[in-house]
């Protein structure tokens, strides 16, 4: 079976009308199949068990959106800044841009989570309850009956469950799963919003894995787009050795004639459709389906492997492969600077940090002081964010030891216990207006953890300001 034969021009996936043509791919064994079914089960495993992986009482990883917390390995940020968001992306974009340019398309056929779960799960459930290749195109074909009827509702019915775990646990990342369990076992109209994000998930993921499948690789796959910018002739591809692979033809002697018997196998088995004996192409997903098929082919008719093979277009002109290109190494040094961006941002995200918000009544008072000495009042509001789940007592003093006699801190509450990410206090400030200059100064402030032996773990500054005499 051929969707696609050798020089034709149009996608395997639709017919002279632009009609989409169903792909039957054929089951295949080998080296390469073997390895990327473990690979795809210990993926599938990891994603399934880690967010009920709980550290310090809360999941490896949480993306709480509505609290606007991440939550990643026990470190909890709070109030994220949108810059950690945007170097989180940037940085894996470039990261992935550099494998491509050594590896290829590494992540499509090894563990893009479209090839992993229809590879791992639909087909294999498709596999199980409508039969092989040829038996799912005799029923396609074939007119509705109870066996056909029968045979599509239970295939369906198992993908809807299987994308309903699939949904459930992704949902499980950005609630906590043990909220999400107790979601799920109440009344869809006590969290509706949540039903509905799950619904429309589940939809989408039923239609992509259970019907659309490779449509989305070929159409609307960006990343397919790209990779014909990111790659060049160094890059690793599943490949066909043409040298070695002219057809064999009757016209040609025995002798003379090349390894290729002209088979189609690696067409039968690609879940794309392609021929990759045309080379490289953009539907290609280096799932390795091909290299297994035609390495099984080539054992049989005993002729050597790697007909079709991990390679590179240079070391198939017979030149050396240049592993990191300046292309790679270009790719890599922008994924490493906005890395490196990303700690600078977060590492100065985790300190805490004090807004003085000056009383809005008038920015200061005359107090009345019982030896006919002139007092001032500063007033603040003291906005404290933080990053992290530590906590904290805090303890405000006067870093000058010239200043320590002369201004008084008064606070409601000392220490200041710290129990949440964004915290507000009440400050006041009492002093002599005497050693201000020009009517107002800078203060240093040393911030103390009353929890952590009183040692200072901060400063900060605040202006008090005064009568300008």
């Amino acid at each position: 079976m051929s969707n696609t034969v050798l020089g034709e021009d149009r996608l395997a996936t639709t017919d002279e009308n632009g009609h989409r043509v169903y792909l039957y791919p054929e089951e295949v064994k080998g080296f390469w199949k073997t390895r990327r079914q473990y690979f795809y089960w210990f993926l599938i495993l990891f994603y399934l068990v880690l967010p009920w992986i709980y550290i310090e009482g809360k999941p490896a990883i949480l993306i709480n959106l509505n609290d606007r917390e991440f939550t990643f390995l026990g470190f909890t940020l709070h109030g994220v800044e949108p810059i950690l968001f945007f170097l989180t992306i940037i940085s894996g974009l470039f990261f992935i841009a550099f494998i491509t340019a050594l590896l290829g398309r590494v992540w499509c056929g090894w563990a893009c989570p479209q090839t992993v779960f229809i590879q791992s799960l639909f087909m294999k459930i498709e596999q199980w309850v409508e039969g092989n290749a040829r038996v799912r195109k005799k029923l396609d074909a074939a007119p509705w009956s109870l066996d056909k009827f029968l045979k599509r509702s239970i295939k369906w019915l198992l993908f809807i469950l299987v994308s309903l775990h699939i949904t459930h646990t992704f949902m499980g990342y950005f609630i906590g799963p043990r909220e999400l369990l107790q979601m799920s076992l109440s009344s869809p109209s006590d969290n509706p919003k949540i039903f509905l994000a799950m619904m429309i998930a589940n939809a989408i993921i039923l239609f992509d894995f259970g019907w659309f499948r490779e449509q989305f690789c070929i159409i609307a796959c960006p990343y397919g787009r790209m990779q014909s910018v990111i790659m060049d002739a160094n890059s690793l591809v599943v490949a066909y050795d043409t040298k070695r692979g002219e057809p064999r033809r009757r016209s040609v002697p025995k002798e003379l004639a090349g390894d290729c018997v002209s088979c189609d196998a690696c067409v039968r088995v690609c879940p794309t459709g392609i021929d990759i004996r045309r080379g490289t192409q953009l539907e290609c997903i280096a799932c390795t389906q091909c290299i297994d098929a035609c390495d099984d082919i080539m054992l049989r008719v005993k002729k050597p492997t790697g007909l079709i093979r991990y390679t590179s277009e240079t070391e198939l002109a017979g030149k050396t492969r240049t592993f990191f290109t300046k292309r790679a190494l270009a790719y890599l040094a922008i994924c490493l600077f906005f890395v490196f961006e990303f700690i600078y941002f977060l590492n100065a995200s985790t300190n805490f940090n004090f807004v003085f918000i000056r009383g809005t009544d008038r920015p200061f008072q005359n107090v009345e002081h019982p030896i006919d000495q002139k007092t001032i009042l500063n007033h603040f509001t003291v906005k404290m964010t933080h990053q992290g789940s530590q906590k904290h007592a805090l303890i405000f003093s006067i870093k000058d030891p010239v200043l320590k006699n002369e201004i008084e801190i008064i606070n409601p509450i000392k220490p200041i216990e710290i129990n949440s990410p964004n915290q507000k206090i009440i400050m006041f400030f009492k002093f002599n207006p005497n050693f201000l200059i020009e009517g107002r100064r800078a203060v240093a402030l040393n911030v103390h953890d009353a929890l952590e032996h009183n040692n200072i773990i901060t400063t900060t500054e605040v202006i008090l300001v005064g009568p300008n005499h």
